[in-house]
C-alpha cells in the first residue's frame, strides 16, 4: 500500500512543475529570480500577444517589466516599464501543447 500512496504525489507535484510560477524575473538581484526556472525556457503572452523581452512578470496582478528602449538607471541598469494587462506563461521545453500558468 506504500507504493501506491506514494505514485500519486509524484505526478501531482510534476503537474506543479510543468506550470512557471505566478512572478518570475530575469534580474539575479531580484527576490523573484530563479536560474532553475529560467533554464528551461519561460514563454509568455501578453495581451494575447507573444513577447520575448520581458524582465519580470506577475501572472495573478496581471503585469510585465519590459525595458524602456536603450535607456538606462544612474547604475546602469536598464529602466523598465510596468505594462498592464493578462499575462500567460508556459514553459518553452514542453513541446507544442504545453500548460499555460494565465489568472482566472
Amino acid at each position: 500500500m506504500s507504493d501506491s500512496e506514494q505514485t500519486p504525489a509524484p505526478s501531482a507535484a510534476s503537474g506543479a512543475a510543468d506550470v512557471p510560477p505566478d512572478h518570475l524575473s530575469i534580474n539575479p538581484a531580484s527576490e523573484f529570480f530563479d536560474a532553475e526556472k529560467l533554464q528551461r525556457g519561460v514563454g509568455i503572452r501578453f495581451k494575447g500577444t507573444v513577447r520575448t523581452n520581458v524582465d519580470e512578470y506577475c501572472i495573478s496582478q496581471g503585469w510585465v517589466k519590459v525595458q524602456a528602449g536603450k535607456t538606462v538607471d544612474r547604475k546602469g541598469r536598464p529602466l523598465l516599464v510596468k505594462l498592464n494587462g493578462p499575462v500567460e506563461a508556459w514553459y518553452e521545453d514542453l513541446g507544442e501543447n504545453p500548460p499555460v500558468a494565465k489568472a482566472g
